[in-house]
C-alpha cells in the first residue's frame, strides 16, 4: 500500500462515493500491474537462465533491479506528488514501464534486461504510492485501513497472471512474450488512468506546496527519532520474504529442487496469488485494541513466518513444502497491520513522510534480500551445499532480526 502525502493534504471536496472507487480501481491497475512485474521473475527467470547462462547471483541481481528503482525513488515520487498531483505524478513516470518491458522482451543480452528491469521499477514507482496518497486523501480515515487492505488483495491479480498463465504463456512461445504481454497491460492501465483519474479539488487553492530542501529536511527529522529504526529495520525484512520467495525462487526451488515443470510451478504461484486476494483484507479487519496490543501480534506472526522458512530450509519434500508455501501467503497478509502501525507512531504532520520512509525501506529490503538471497545461494553451490536450503535459511534468520529489532528498539507511545 502506497504511503499517504509528504505533507498535510488540503481538504477535498467531497464527491460521489461511487465516482471515488471508479477512480481508485483505475489507480489500482497499474498497482496490478507493478504486482505481475515484481513478481514475474519467479517464472521467467529459468528460461533467461538458459539462454543467458545466468549464475544464481545474476539471477538475484535481474530480480533486484525492479526494487532497487522502485524503493529509491519513493521520496522522489512522493515529491512529485506534492507537487504535482497523484494523476499527473503517475501519468509522467508509467511510461518508462512500458518501456522498460518492451526493452526486456527484446534484449539481446542480460545487461540490457537489466536496464528494462531499472526502467520499469521506475515507471512503477508511484503505484504503490498513489493508491494510499488517494485513499488518504478521499476517504474517512476510519476507513484507512479496511480500504487499503482491499486494495492490496485486488492487485494481487497481477500475481495471478503471473502464475499459470504466464508460465503456460513461456512454455508455448518464450519469456520475451511474458514481457510483451505486462508491457501492452502496462499501457492499458495508464489509459485507464489519463481517462478516468481526477485530481484532488480543493477548498483551500492557496495552499502552500513545499519546497524539495524543506521536504528532505523533514524526512531526515524522522530518522533522529528512536522508534523510527525499529520500524524501519522490520519493514525492511517482512514483505522482502514474501516476494523474495514468490517473486524470484519458488520458480526455480520447485522445478530444480522438485523437478516440477514450468507450468506446475505456475500452478503453485497461481494458489499463492489466489491466497494473496483474500490475506490483506481478512487483516486489515482485523480488530486490535491499542499499539501494544497491534505490535506483539506484529511480532508473532513475523516469528511464525521466519518458522515457515526454516521448514521450507530443511526441505520437508514437495508436498509439504507447496503448503507451506500457500500457508506462508496467507500469513503474509498480516503486513497491513504495520501500515496502521506506522500511522499510530507519528503525529498527523508526520504521518505522509513516516509512510513515504516505510515504504522506501521495504522495498529496498526486498531488493536487498533478492540480491543478498542471490549470493547465499551461488556461496552454497560452491561449497556442495543445498542451495535453496541457504536461501530460505537466510530469509529466516533476516525476519528473526526484523522482529528482533522492532521488539527491543524504542517505541513511541499511540499519537491518536
Amino acid at each position: 500500500m502506497p504511503p499517504a502525502p509528504l505533507t498535510d493534504p488540503p481538504q477535498p471536496v467531497q464527491e460521489p462515493r461511487r465516482l471515488l472507487w471508479v477512480m481508485l480501481l483505475a489507480l489500482a491497475a497499474g498497482f496490478t500491474l507493478s504486482q505481475a512485474f515484481r513478481t514475474a521473475a519467479a517464472i521467467l527467470v529459468n528460461p533467461m537462465q538458459a539462454e543467458f547462462g545466468l549464475s544464481p547471483t545474476e539471477m538475484g541481481l535481474f530480480a533486484a533491479t525492479f526494487h532497487f528503482a522502485f524503493g529509491a525513488l519513493q521520496i522522489v515520487m512522493g515529491l512529485g506528488i506534492d507537487l504535482h498531483g497523484v494523476r499527473r505524478t503517475v501519468l509522467m513516470a508509467s511510461p518508462l514501464a512500458v518501456l522498460g518491458a518492451v526493452l526486456c522482451a527484446f534484449a539481446p543480452g542480460f545487461p540490457l534486461a537489466v536496464l528494462g528491469q531499472a526502467l520499469i521499477g521506475i515507471g512503477c514507482a508511484p503505484a504503490f504510492l498513489v493508491c494510499t496518497v488517494f485513499i488518504a486523501q478521499r476517504f474517512p480515515s476510519t476507513e484507512f485501513t479496511a480500504i487499503s487492505g482491499m486494495v492490496m488483495g485486488i492487485s494481487s491479480l497481477g500475481m495471478l497472471f503471473t502464475g499459470t498463465p504466464l508460465a503456460w504463456l513461456t512454455d508455448h512461445l518464450s519469456w520475451r512474450a511474458g514481457f510483451g504481454v505486462l508491457a501492452v497491460g502496462a499501457a492499458l492501465a495508464w489509459l485507464a488512468i489519463f481517462v478516468l483519474v481526477r485530481e484532488v479539488p480543493t477548498t483551500q487553492p492557496g495552499t502552500h506546496q513545499p519546497s524539495v530542501r524543506r521536504a528532505l529536511r523533514e524526512f531526515a527529522e524522522l530518522l533522529t527519532l528512536p522508534h523510527t529504526w525499529g520500524i524501519l529495520a522490520l519493514s525492511f525484512v517482512t514483505y522482502a520474504s514474501f516476494i523474495a520467495l514468490r517473486g524470484l525462487w519458488l520458480g526455480p526451488m520447485l522445478i530444480e529442487q522438485y523437478g516440477f515443470t514450468l507450468v506446475q510451478s505456475g500452478h503453485v504461484a497461481l494458489a499463492v496469488s489466489m491466497t494473496g486476494l483474500f490475506a490483506p483484507p481478512a487483516f486489515g479487519h482485523l480488530r486490535l485494541h491499542g499499539i501494544r496490543e497491534r505490535r506483539r501480534w506484529i511480532v508473532a506472526f513475523t516469528v511464525v513466518m521466519a518458522l515457515m522458512y526454516v521448514v521450507l530450509a530443511i526441505n520437508p519434500g514437495a508436498a509439504a513444502s507447496v503448503v507451506v508455501i500457500v500457508l506462508a501467503a496467507m500469513l503474509s497478509g498480516y503486513i497491513v497491520l504495520q501500515y496502521a502501525d506506522v500511522r499510530a507512531a507519528y503525529p498527523a504532520a508526520q504521518t505522509g513522510r513516516a509512510m513515504a520512509l516505510f515504504t522506501m525501506a521495504m522495498f529496498l529490503g526486498i531488493a536487498s534480500m533478492q540480491w543478498a538471497t542471490g549470493m547465499a545461494a551461488a556461496v552454497a553451490a560452491e561449497r556442495g551445499w543445498p542451495p535453496f536450503a541457504a536461501v530460505n535459511g537466510l530469509i529466516a534468520l533476516l525476519l528473526l532480526l526484523g522482529a528482533a529489532a522492532f521488539a527491543w528498539l524504542p517505541a513511541r507511545q499511540q499519537t491518536r
